[in-house]
């Protein structure tokens, strides 16, 4: 059976690989796009029913193609930003084969380029994208053994609180998935229980400005390096029930309970650190900073939008705050469930080549790893904030194909040019 050969193989077709597809189509770069089920079916397939775009659709877009049937303010609903990079694809004649799974590549003996093994044959690129986004492989702690008796998922595997069975639910993680997962438990009516590690927290909406918004006018979103410790901090928004601060006070007032981050478990007990309150509060301070940096901004800039003071003002510390839970009888509080909305890892064990360091992290600058031919694209914090946002994936790609393009001329150059005498 002859091996298929392409010059630019991109690896996923969900928003990186579709940025990625229309920047090399730009620049009249021959390239095949491989997504094992269907185009962006982490959207469709991966999340929970009710989930949106956490930004509005005037910004969560590539700059070819807007929402076509969402106000420029509403947060879109998962199945409908789907179908829009599916469109998007249309738009561009990007070259997608789906239903093909990729298990294996290595580099050529003796000549450049790579062997790809992938569940329909073999093919041999000159070029590997790594266009498989943040979420590869959900992280689940193993802190509750599996036999423990409670039913135990990852947020990737809820879908709605019917899939549940009766009783309370331990949500652990307060970044977007928790807070959003655990506020949809609470309007369902159950009893939530939300584990609160480290965070950030941001206005959602302030002085009739969206918090993207506030981020782009402030160069936050171009911020190259995040700060150290700070690399795994979960980001707590949301752009439900059509956008809404996250105010850990007020889901308490509603009658959440709130802990601390979960640490070890036994004798059917959990135990929990007693950083609850530090980390709201710090979680305050990402808040009013960002306020106040808001506010400057209007000033320096003679800008006409509406005061918000009332946004500045912290309500009361709930009891569970200041008389926090250290050890909770699983049984006791009626806890049937744990959502283990606690993120994800990589998960490139089939691109074997070395570029990657001893956890597995890849080694790339900007998206460009160390071995010549292979790219990084859609991971977080590749060249900036916002790189695995849908906004921030489109330019890291145009980077990436324009260093493609570069590095064939130089492959291209024979040598072979006469040379050119200066004449007086």
């Amino acid at each position: 059976m002859p091996v298929e050969t392409v010059d630019i193989l991109v690896v996923g077709a969900g928003q990186a690989g579709i940025a990625m597809s229309e920047h090399l189509g730009a620049l009249g770069l021959s390239h095949l796009v491989l997504e094992r089920a269907r185009i962006a079916e982490r959207w469709r397939t991966g999340r929970w029913d009710s989930l949106v775009a956490n930004g509005p659709a005037w910004h969560d877009r590539f700059p070819g193609m807007e929402f076509p049937a969402d106000h420029p303010d509403a947060f879109v609903p998962k199945d409908r930003v789907a179908d829009y990079f599916a469109a998007y694809a249309r738009q561009i004649d990007a070259p997608v084969r789906c239903g093909v799974d990729v298990t294996r590549v290595t580099p050529l003996d003796g000549r450049s380029g790579f062997r790809v093994e992938t569940s329909d044959g073999v093919i041999e690129a000159n070029s590997i994208v790594a266009a498989t986004g943040p979420f590869q492989k959900p992280l689940l702690p193993t802190i509750v053994p599996a036999d423990a008796g409670f039913t135990q998922m990852h947020s990737a595997q809820y879908r709605n609180p019917a899939q549940l069975g009766e009783g309370a639910v331990l949500v652990v993680g307060a970044g977007s998935s928790g807070v959003q997962i655990a506020d949809e438990l609470l309007r369902a009516g159950r009893n939530v229980y939300l584990s609160v590690g480290p965070h950030e927290r941001l206005a959602r909406r302030y002085r009739n400005r969206d918090y993207v918004w506030w981020l782009g006018v402030l160069g936050l979103w171009d911020r190259e390096t995040v700060e150290p410790g700070a690399e795994h901090i979960a980001i707590a928004v949301s752009g439900a029930q059509g956008g809404q601060t996250v105010d850990f006070r007020k889901l308490a007032a509603r009658g959440m309970t709130l802990v601390g981050r979960t640490e070890s478990f036994g004798d059917g007990k959990l135990t929990f650190a007693g950083d609850l309150a530090q980390n709201i509060r710090n979680g305050d301070r990402d808040y009013l900073g960002m306020l106040r940096a808001a506010d400057a901004h209007v000033a320096a800039n003679g800008l006409d939008l509406p005061e918000e003071p009332e946004a500045h003002e912290i309500g009361a510390d709930p009891d569970c705050m200041t008389d926090p839970i250290r050890e909770l009888d699983l049984a006791d509080a009626g806890i049937t469930t744990i959502i283990w909305a606690t993120g994800y890892g990589f998960d490139f064990g089939w691109l074997q080549v070395d570029t990657f360091d001893a956890q597995g992290k890849p080694l790339h600058c900007r998206g460009v790893s160390r071995v010549p031919g292979v790219y990084f694209l859609g991971l977080p914090w590749l060249t900036r904030r916002g790189s695995s946002f849908i906004y921030g994936v489109w330019h890291d790609a145009k980077h990436l194909a324009d260093h493609i393009a570069i590095r064939k001329k130089y492959a291209a150059y024979d040598g072979t040019a006469e040379p050119v005498t200066n004449t007086p």
